[in-house]
């Protein structure tokens, strides 16, 4: 038997043919002016947990674009909060980054707890803790134009802000705006157009009393990148190929549009109690749109023009002469490489058809072209409450305790609507799967009390259910203080619940699709602990640990929650064991950590759905039992070689891998048929994908007396791997295969992706006029030398052929090539 490395090597047993923190983590600040530089593609989770800490200021910053993420923590592990209310979206456990776009200026400095650590606003979480807080008599008094390009996800960025301060009357007030855009960003065939508003406005009753309120909001429109195969990245010569746009009327259109808006009101209530304290009370409503735009068909091909049926390697086999012949097209024709707009108008504009007994009402005929393509829009509109309450005091003899308590409830609006009939009169809204592979007419119905209904564009259709989720919290924590030791210990316990009502009712499940569904109650805690040993002055060593649980997702918890209410079994809370030992040196010209840390995730929930090939329909894949163990060290130091001179270096050392077997169960999405259950998934010791586990960084920066610096770092990337499909990695997939077969390793071998190193440099200029005016440039330039073979991601296709495993390849993601961003503030 070959043998793969560390991979869960049970899975090559014979098989059975005839059967199928302050000191100890400190908390720091960040300036949004650093993050305008790093903002673009990246993913935005690491730059949330960048302080001037080294080590996370070079993560979130200089390995934002290769997709590093701090300990290979995903964003549900690092909690965002809003003047102490928990902004992080309820379904998912994220932090919706995009609700304070733009929004710099008012949102410039963000108080980072990196980790597990002591924090007077919350409990926090595994992956740490960032408060944003908007207070307007705290921002600075004065005015901020400023003005930016830029060519990566916008072009042009314009932003204006004015804060008042707080005046003698008692009043402080904070206006800010910015617009950005840009017609195609870095990536063919995207587009970006955002706005940002903000006002916030604060009265100071009398020494002890004062009420803030903040409304803001960040409304944006952006055309999306898609990823391919790499086939059809070599077919075109761009490993930036999108396939998601084509030529309409000589115009670059996008099929994949995201449209989000969802302002925010926020109303904080600040009390100084003296030497009893203080406390703060936060209020916190928020509502919107959360949409993204995509194909759908009916009775017609993919209009996808990546599928791959569409690509030369389908045929190479069966016909070689029209391989070559589309591999010539592909790099060449843009009707066959993106998507042909004009092609599905006229298939829509020649389906002449009539719907009979529409709606259901007999003789109720609607005749017309009926659309086999449209764009659709999928929405997920939330509607959330926070209230949060925190009270800290300092106590005697070197104490302090801090106490809080909050409520949670958010409702999002899960529905699709008919965004453009393309040229079409109707679309029939029919599940053309359930067609397939049902025998009762009935099961095709999405809405079985309006059968045969016809919908036109504004229309919704599909699905159409809420799910409800609501959470209550209260934690405490108790600081002490000596002359040589500082430790503290916290305590959360909460409650949270969830359920889905249905507003339609579908054929495929008649009794447990519409109305309110079965209530899932979680009651979880966690606990923490950390103490940090000065040895003197300059030399530290700290040490944290938490143990905490957590409900399951909501949105993982359902096996088809656009159908019915079912949800997977075996629902319980997950677990997180969390430790690190860290020494800092504080010394006048070096500083500098070193941190080792290991944490444990347990019976995780893990659910995807895809189309199947062979059984013609979409199915659900859930696992539960989903453990990971992630294990690493941190490096970094920061050097003041001379007195203009600055060295940094930062080292990061991950082993983060999946530790368990899960238990996998397979359903069909139009039935309540189950396909496989308690399958095993052999995915011990397989790593976790789509992020370096290995990053360095090395940094020489030269600051000038007279106000101007310029610098330089070089990143090296490597111990990046697909995240394994679990599909593959069962006894059920190899079965077919004697031991020696290749296909075996071709199934369950994980691949490893090249390591890259890039270069990035940076400069900026300030000039002071009348010792009150200040303008500054500042600009950088990522991936100096172009490297545009870096492949940062990806993942394998859920769908794949157990004989012919490149049928299905892995999509792949890469880093972009050489961008800029140039930045003029103008302040007083």
């Amino acid at each position: 038997m070959p043998v793969l490395g560390q991979v869960d090597t049970a899975l090559y047993a014979p098989v059975d043919t005839s059967r199928a923190g302050n000191a100890r983590m400190p908390m720091y600040a960040i300036d949004a002016q650093e993050l305008d530089a790093s903002l673009g593609a990246q993913d935005i989770s690491g730059v949330l947990q960048s302080s001037r800490d080294i080590f996370t200021s070079t993560a979130g910053f200089n390995f934002g674009n290769a997709r590093f993420r701090i300990r290979g923590y995903d964003g549900e592990n690092t909690l965002v909060t809003l003047n102490g209310v928990m902004i992080n979206d309820m379904e998912s456990g994220f932090a919706p980054w995009t609700l304070w776009g733009g929004l710099n200026d008012v949102t410039r400095w963000m108080r980072v707890h990196n980790g597990v650590a002591a924090s007077r606003q919350t409990f926090g979480s595994v992956g740490g803790h960032t408060e944003i807080g908007l207070r307007p008599s705290e921002l600075r008094k004065g005015l901020r134009p400023s003005l930016a390009f830029s060519d990566r996800s916008y072009r042009n960025r314009l932003m204006v802000t004015y804060n008042t301060g707080m005046r003698a009357n008692g009043w402080a007030v904070s206006v800010s705006g910015s617009r950005r855009w840009a017609k195609e960003g870095y990536v063919e065939g995207t587009s970006y157009d955002a706005w940002a508003y903000f006002l916030g406005v604060e009265k100071k009753l009398n020494d002890r009393h004062s009420l803030g309120f903040v409304y803001f909001g960040a409304p944006i429109i952006q055309g999306r990148q898609g990823i391919a195969v790499q086939e059809a990245y070599d077919l075109t010569g761009n490993n930036y190929y999108n396939p998601n746009w084509g030529y309409q009327d000589g115009e670059k259109r996008n099929a994949r549009m995201s449209h989000d808006h969802k302002p925010v009101f926020l109303f904080t209530h600040y009390w100084d109690l003296g030497e009893r304290g203080k406390v703060t009370t936060s209020a916190l409503y928020t509502f919107g749109r959360d949409g993204l735009t995509n194909l759908n068909w009916f009775d017609a091909k993919d209009p996808r023009p990546d599928y791959y049926r569409y690509l030369p390697s389908y045929f190479e086999q069966t016909d070689g002469d029209y391989a070559s012949q589309l591999a010539s097209l592909w790099g060449s024709d843009d009707d066959t490489r993106q998507i042909n707009w004009d092609q599905l108008y006229f298939a829509n504009g020649k389906n002449l058809y009539t719907v009979e007994d529409a709606e259901g009402i007999a003789g109720n005929n609607v005749s017309g072209a009926r659309s086999k393509y449209i764009v659709e829009e999928q929405r997920t509109d939330p509607t959330r409450w926070g209230l949060n309450t925190v009270w800290d005091r300092a106590w005697k003899e070197g104490m302090h305790v801090t106490a809080g308590a909050s409520w949670n409830n958010q409702v999002t609006h899960n529905y699709k609507l008919v965004k453009d009939l393309l040229g079409g009169d109707f679309w029939v809204d029919l599940n053309q799967f359930a067609e397939l592979d049902q025998d009762d007419p009935n099961a095709a119905q999405n809405d079985i009390e309006n059968p045969n209904h016809v919908v036109r564009e504004g229309d919704r259709f599909g699905y159409n259910y809420d799910l409800h989720v609501s959470s209550i919290n209260a934690f405490g924590q108790l600081e002490k203080q000596w002359r040589k030791l500082e430790a503290y210990v916290g305590l959360n316990v909460a409650h949270t619940s969830f359920f889905r009502e249905g507003n339609v009712a579908n054929g495929r499940f008649p009794t447990t699709s519409k109305g309110k569904g079965d209530t899932n109650s979680f009651f979880h805690y966690g606990t923490k602990a950390g103490a940090v040993y000065k040895m003197s002055g300059r030399h530290y060593v700290s040490v944290n640990a938490a143990h905490m649980t957590r409900p399951p997702a909501p949105r993982s918890a359902y096996l088809s929650a656009r159908n019915q209410d079912g949800v997977i079994d075996g629902l319980t809370n997950e677990k997180v064991t969390s430790a690190d030992i860290n020494y800092q040196l504080r010394a006048p010209r070096i500083k500098g950590r070193l941190t080792g840390y290991y944490t444990k995730f347990s019976d995780q929930v893990w659910s995807r759905s895809f189309f199947h090939e062979e059984f013609l329909t979409i199915v659900n894949y859930t696992m539960t039992g989903v453990d990971q163990t992630h294990m690493g060290v941190e490096f970094g130091a920061e050097a003041n070689l001379t007195a203009t001179w600055t060295l940094t270096a930062v080292y990061a050392k991950g082993q983060y891998t999946y530790s368990s077997r899960p238990s996998a169960t397979v359903t069909r999405d139009n039935s309540s048929e189950v396909l496989a259950s308690d399958r095993t998934v052999y995915w011990k010791n397989y790593r976790v994908g789509g992020m370096p586990q290995t990053a360095a960084s090395i940094g020489l920066k030269y600051n000038s007396p007279k106000f101007w610096f310029a610098g330089v770092n070089g990143n090296f990337f490597d111990d990046i791997y697909l995240d394994p499909n679990p599909g593959r990695r069962t006894v059920e997939a190899t079965e077919i295969f004697v031991d020696e077969d290749p296909q075996v390793d071709a199934l369950l071998e994980q691949e490893k992706l090249e390591s890259a190193f890039v270069l990035d440099i940076f400069a900026g200029k300030s000039w002071m006029f009348k010792r009150k005016y200040r303008v500054a440039v500042n600009a950088n330039v990522n991936n100096l030398f172009n490297v545009t073979d870096f492949v940062t991601g990806g993942f394998e296709q859920l769908r794949f052929d157990r004989q012919d495993v490149d049928r299905f390849p892995s999509k792949y993601g890469y880093m972009y090539g050489r961008t800029f961003f140039l930045m003029a503030t103008f302040s007083f």
